[in-house]
């Protein structure tokens, strides 16, 4: 029995991080590549660039430089801020430097970035609504490359590309944070092309603003939430990578630890909020993408990693004591997850010291992020999750304090 639950638990990781693309590369391929729809060059619908900015005005001078820069027609575009809560003095910034440009809604309470969006919606009037974060960077194209998929009626929303920007200098989760997001990035076109993406970055996203549904204060992954829920109503959640959202890496090992616990958190809020998506008769494709790329990801991979090292030890110890036509699999495996998690160890120490070798990112990104995941199911259990802003530093920050 130890034997076949652990078989069964290295298939359920192995297919969640390598066998789920290669099923949706091979499903592409024997189906063949939908022909492109056509799309119309003059097509700029009214839109609003909606940015929550909890005391960010570290941020704000180039993210409104940046916002402004956008190549889509000024008459066709709104801009708005909103700080609520913020005691930074944002509010007041914006006003006074961009009060022309821009619009900002303020408020002294501090209620949770998706309070401050659902706030936001009741001053949207454009048709699309466009959500990035404070922090980030568009590339000039980015909303006009996402608005032209609004184009097909099917699209309910769209997703842009979150990129991670890294240094040598910065730390190993940024570095293990881009090597995920590129990976990450190409199983969206992969799911996309399939069927649909199953769940946006908050970086970069959009919607149209009839389908957005009032998102309960207390979620955490409010892009995931609205996305997934307007897939589940039919619509298409398309990707575009050419239109990206350009993000610093958490400035520690710390504040990445924090940030990746409370999404890990998030997920299985949302897990439990969208359980109505895992009714395969009723949501086919979808539910396949969704248990395959999200589910498993956040609920299985991690559970399964530690049921192997356990069940492998149990079996490495009775080959030892009684030796079978199994037992030579099973030490060498054992030896190998040992050398593995043993240089993730040293990548962890060598992080603490600010030192750096790449070769070490990936087992040591690959077991924090599953660490990380196992907290995360932790804090859900005990109900400290919370979808107020919990603002975790970047290098980004750092510099700016250090200028």
């Amino acid at each position: 029995m130890a034997e076949i639950l652990l078989l069964i638990c290295i298939g359920l990781v192995v297919y969640t991080y390598l066998g789920y693309g290669l099923v949706v590369w091979l499903l592409i391929r024997i189906r063949g590549k939908r022909p492109s729809a056509k799309t119309d060059e003059s097509y700029s619908p009214e839109v609003t660039l909606v940015v929550p900015a909890y005391n960010e005005l570290s941020c704000l001078p180039a993210k409104i430089t940046n916002s402004l820069g956008q190549d889509y027609p000024r008459s066709k575009i709104r801009f708005l801020f909103v700080t609520e809560g913020s005691t930074d003095g944002s509010t007041e910034w914006i006003k006074a430097h961009y009060g022309q440009e821009v619009d900002v809604l303020g408020g002294t309470e501090r209620r949770g970035k998706v309070a401050a969006m659902n706030e936001a919606l009741k001053y949207v009037k454009t048709p699309i609504v466009i959500f990035t974060d404070a922090n980030t960077q568009l590339n000039k194209e980015a909303i006009k490359n996402i608005v032209r998929h609004f184009q097909d009626p099917i699209v309910g929303a769209v997703a842009g590309e979150k990129r991670i920007l890294t240094n040598d200098d910065e730390s190993a989760a940024g570095s293990g944070e881009g090597l995920y997001w590129k990976y990450e990035s190409q199983l969206k076109r992969w799911d996309s092309e399939l069927h649909t993406i199953v769940g946006a970055a908050g970086e970069l996203f959009a919607v149209r603003t009839e389908l957005y549904e009032h998102v309960e204060p207390d979620t955490i992954l409010d892009d995931f939430i609205i996305s997934l829920r307007i897939a589940g109503k039919g619509f298409k959640v398309a990707y575009e990578p050419e239109a990206y959202a350009l993000e610093h890496p958490s400035f520690s090992i710390l504040d990445e630890q924090k940030r990746k616990i409370r999404i890990a958190a998030g997920g299985f809020q949302s897990i439990v909020r969208l359980s109505y998506l895992l009714n395969p008769f009723k949501y086919g494709i979808l539910c396949f993408e969704y248990v395959s790329h999200r589910v498993f990801r956040w609920a299985v991979a991690p559970i399964c990693l530690p049921l192997i090292f356990l069940l492998n030890a149990w079996l490495a110890y009775s080959a030892f004591q009684a030796p079978s036509s199994m037992g030579t699999a099973w030490i060498t495996l054992f030896v190998l997850q040992c050398l593995f998690y043993g240089a993730a160890w040293v990548g962890y120490q060598l992080e603490q010291r600010r030192l750096r070798w790449k070769l070490l990112f990936v087992p040591f990104y690959f077991t924090f992020m599953n660490a990380c995941a196992l907290a995360g199911l932790v804090r859900y259990l005990r109900g400290k999750q919370s979808g107020t802003w919990e603002k975790v530093r970047r290098a980004d920050d750092v510099l700016l304090k250090v200028e």
